[in-house]
């Protein structure tokens, strides 16, 4: 794929949705931080259910600490993996009290050394949160970036290389959330809708729907 059509590809996906961000609701790093941890392996829709009882009773390192792994535990029982990832959010919180008095650092390094927060966690805090230039490469961007040949590569480390290498400055911080949203209700892994689909013309796909 040329410049030139992953530039028009993008300038769609802009005007389609200007001002696109993340399903996951928040209303600080923490709590962006904590919902992206708790949604490995689990939708949006269902972290946002289960913090919205969590985050009017704990919304800080310290109050989070205060639950304990047994009172978190119940305000996320409903999520995939909850007794890990209570452990994780407890260890996460003493931590960065320890360590940063509280605060979600916006370096990599220090976020990637937090328990339960891998490098495409902190890709989605560095460039959500602190308006950073990431690339999160989860299943969805993985599979529209190598389907629609924006990007090809076998590995998500690869195909975010590459994003970062290829996509034109201007989309660059927002061309995570675009593809996201794009693999989650467009580009679909069973059934792409290829119709409905304002890259249609442009995407490399050898497959496309036709209905």
């Amino acid at each position: 794929m040329n410049k030139t059509k992953r530039t028009e590809i993008f300038e769609r996906l802009r005007a389609q949705n200007p001002n696109p961000t993340t399903e996951l609701e928040y209303s600080s790093p923490f709590e962006l931080l904590i919902a992206v941890i708790l949604s490995a392996q689990a939708t949006d829709v269902g972290v946002n259910k289960a913090t919205a009882k969590l985050y009017p009773v704990a919304n800080t390192p310290q109050a989070i600490l205060d639950l304990g792994v047994e009172g978190l535990t119940r305000y996320i029982r409903t999520i995939g993996l909850f007794n890990s990832k209570a452990k994780n959010v407890i260890a996460t919180c003493q931590q960065l009290i320890a360590e940063h008095d509280g605060q979600v650092p916006a370096d990599r390094a220090a976020l990637e050394a937090l328990p339960g927060v891998g490098r495409k966690t902190a890709n989605v805090i560095l460039n959500t949160a602190f308006g950073q230039p990431t690339v999160a490469v989860d299943t969805h961007i993985f599979r529209v970036s190598n389907r629609t040949g924006i990007a090809p590569g076998k590995t998500p480390l690869e195909v975010e290389k590459r994003l970062l290498r290829l996509i034109p400055e201007e989309f660059l911080q927002d061309c995570h959330h675009w593809l996201i949203l794009h693999g989650r209700y467009v580009c679909k892994a069973r059934k792409p809708a290829c119709p409905d689909c304002v890259i249609a013309d442009l995407c490399e796909y050898r497959k496309k729907t036709v209905e």
